[in-house]
């Protein structure tokens, strides 16, 4: 399962966001999201993990304080097609 955490400090990385989940069980990954251009954590990431294991991280991690934040941890949604490049603009003249 798919866990989207959120509200993270700014100095969290993937390890210590592993390391946040290891005790409730095996991490297949764990992944904090970043600044494409800056590469500074955008607060929020993504752990993968056995359902149940899954299951014990979100009800004992969503909420908790952490870093004087409250972490919101809640299953990943499918990530949405934005679409993207394609469009031809909107340039003045309409053409029937």
């Amino acid at each position: 399962m798919k866990l989207y955490v959120g509200n993270l400090s700014y100095s969290v990385n993937d390890s210590t966001l592993k390391e946040l989940f290891q005790p409730f069980g095996n991490i297949e990954s764990a992944r904090v999201i970043s600044d494409r251009d800056s590469g500074q954590s955008k607060g929020f990431g993504f752990v993968e993990m056995a359902d149940a294991d899954a299951q014990k991280a979100m009800g004992a991690l969503n909420g908790r304080d952490q870093d004087g934040r409250a972490l919101k941890v809640n299953e990943a949604k499918p990530q949405e097609n934005r679409g993207g490049g394609g469009g031809f603009g909107g340039g003045g003249r309409n053409r029937y």
